[in-house]
């Protein structure tokens, strides 16, 4: 249903009519951006262990395991069709928010100031990207497919979204020089969800190696579980965004000038 509404232009003092084709608030289009992947992910994770628990424990090490990996409980079928339809379903939503925060930094720059923060702006912006096609190369590339290849992809995107979020954090705070509370306490979370990431990170990788190398009994166990604690807590970082923009719209529509005000 086409809307129609007048607008007030303070740059020209015109009044416009307004024809709002689509509006949808950025609050709504984050909840599918996070809860579409979030909630297939935790379905693979019931399913796989219900149905397909020798599948999704079996290792090269053969030693008891109690949490299958994430590459596991979506590198089997038909769970992996499932999860594959999730992240290419909410790939929109991430493109759309990458540059709503892209505009956002950008209006918020100041000239004092504009050259230093634009850099942080453009590499946040451009990590985020990096981070979505590796999310997509690494569901698209399984483990069992070709490890070699999902291995690396799967370290670019730790790169990528550990970056991101430094990148994101240092923008955040040179951007804002004074926040709301809602601001306030999105830059606080971030940071909370930065560390676990960073913490998480660290102790997946050291059983990794525990069980890769040594096959330690449970090391995977450990592994997975940091690795869906990672997961969950790079989801919570972009959901922050409801914190940023709580009552924000996007909007497509088509302006027709009317008249001149004084």
């Amino acid at each position: 249903m086409v809307t129609q509404m007048n607008v007030h232009d303070q740059s020209d003092g015109s009044l416009k009519q307004m024809l709002l084709f689509f509006n949808l608030s950025i609050r709504k289009l984050a909840v599918v951006g996070v809860s579409c992947p979030l909630f297939t992910l935790l379905i693979c994770l019931v399913t796989a262990c219900i149905f397909q628990y020798d599948d999704v424990h079996e290792t090269h090490c053969r030693v008891f395991n109690v949490l299958p990996s994430i590459s596991a409980i979506t590198g089997i079928t038909p769970q992996t069709y499932l999860w594959r339809f999730a992240v290419a379903f909410h790939v929109g939503p991430r493109i759309v928010i990458a540059q709503v925060y892209y505009n956002y930094f950008i209006s918020l720059l100041s000239k004092p100031d504009q050259t230093a923060t634009s850099v942080f702006v453009n590499l946040c912006y451009w990590l985020n990207l990096i981070e979505i096609i590796t999310i997509c190369g690494v569901t698209y590339i399984s483990n069992r497919e070709n490890y070699p290849v999902h291995e690396k992809i799967f370290i670019l995107f730790m790169l990528s979204s550990l970056l991101y979020m430094t990148a994101m954090i240092k923008t955040y705070g040179m951007t804002h020089k004074s926040m709301t509370d809602y601001q306030r306490k999105s830059y606080r979370i971030k940071k909370i969800l930065f560390t676990v990431c960073v913490i998480s990170t660290f102790t997946l990788i050291l059983f990794f190696i525990k069980h890769r190398y040594y096959c330690h009994d449970l090391a995977f166990t450990w592994f997975a579980l940091s690795e869906y604690v990672l997961a969950i807590s790079n989801m919570a970082f972009h959901f922050t965004i409801t914190l940023d923009f709580p009552n924000e719209q996007l909007i497509v529509a088509k302006n027709f000038p009317l008249l001149k005000t004084d």
